[in-house]
């Protein structure tokens, strides 16, 4: 058979596109943030480990470190705002679960420059690469309600431009 019949030819795979360095950041602070929920282990200690790691230098430090830091220094705030939308005590949460939503509910907060939706869509990527099948849906309905309230104006012009097209 010649190479112009061989349409059975295996073509290579499309490469994923590049990870950007806020969302290597994020996968790191998540890490982190795992670290201290389980390990109990402290910001020197997190921040120490994880600036050794594999594909460190390709992230946002500072922010990575304006993230992990922020969660930790707000956490039990957060975690008041965020039981509101919770439909369990926070503590029953899975590791992942609860830290992810420790760090889009403080970017939702501390963090206007960012739009909500690529805060919650960070945060589904995160809650789908590191946590349990579903989570991720869970994770999108608590921060989807937590914006709503936290940016109205945002939220309610999101939803009339798609409304409007």
């Amino acid at each position: 058979m010649s190479k112009a019949q061989d349409t059975t030819a295996a073509k290579p795979a499309a490469k994923k596109p590049a990870k950007s360095p806020r969302r290597r950041a994020r996968e790191f602070a998540l890490q982190g943030l795992y670290q201290w929920r389980v390990g109990g282990n402290d910001e020197a200690a997190i921040e120490a480990h994880l600036a050794d790691s594999d594909g460190f230098d390709k992230a946002d430090r500072e922010f990575f470190v304006g993230l992990l830091r922020g969660v930790l220094a707000q956490q039990v705030g957060l975690q008041e705002q965020l039981q509101a939308y919770l439909d369990r005590p926070f503590a029953e949460l899975s590791p992942i679960e609860s830290s992810v939503l420790l760090a889009g509910a403080y970017e939702l907060v501390n963090c206007p420059q960012t739009p909500y939706r690529v805060i919650i869509n960070e945060a589904i990527e995160l809650a789908k690469g590191f946590g349990g099948t579903d989570g991720h849906k869970y994770v999108n309905g608590v921060l989807d309600k937590m914006a709503a309230r936290l940016r109205p104006a945002e939220v309610e012009a999101k939803r009339a431009t798609r409304k409007g097209s």
